[in-house]
């Protein structure tokens, strides 16, 4: 598996723009961006559906496994794996820190639904 180097996640972790597009049915066309939260944890890019498993970026992310994220205005191709259970604990904590305890959109993100639907976001060569 293709690592992101610390550059591109140093530039990630600070990033509040990420927009993922996984591909279509056809597996060629993106689909429309999605601008969703994302944060840095271990080394590795993780990204949550706020509408849990019925989100439909989430659903054509895990149906296609590739698509393209844009952060930090930059474009990856990429590849969406579901995050392994044990991380999520440290993802609500890196999204804790990223997003603040006072925003109101916190505290979905945390949730049940939310946190079923965490992926983790891969470079793609």
């Amino acid at each position: 598996m293709t690592a992101w180097n610390d550059i591109e996640l140093s530039s990630m972790a600070a990033a509040d723009d990420l927009h993922i597009s996984p591909f279509r049915e056809d597996g060629i066309t993106y689909g429309t961006p999605t601008w969703i939260w994302s944060v840095v944890v271990a080394g590795q890019l993780y990204v949550r559906a706020y509408n849990g498993q019925n989100s439909r970026w989430y659903r054509s992310a895990m149906r296609q496994k590739a698509g393209r994220i844009r952060i930090a205005g930059t474009d990856h191709k990429v590849r969406f794996t579901p995050a392994a259970d044990d991380v999520l604990g440290e993802v609500d904590t890196a999204y804790r820190a990223k997003y603040g305890t006072n925003n109101p959109y916190l505290p979905p993100m945390l949730r049940t639904g939310p946190r079923s639907a965490t992926v983790l976001i891969s470079p793609r060569n």
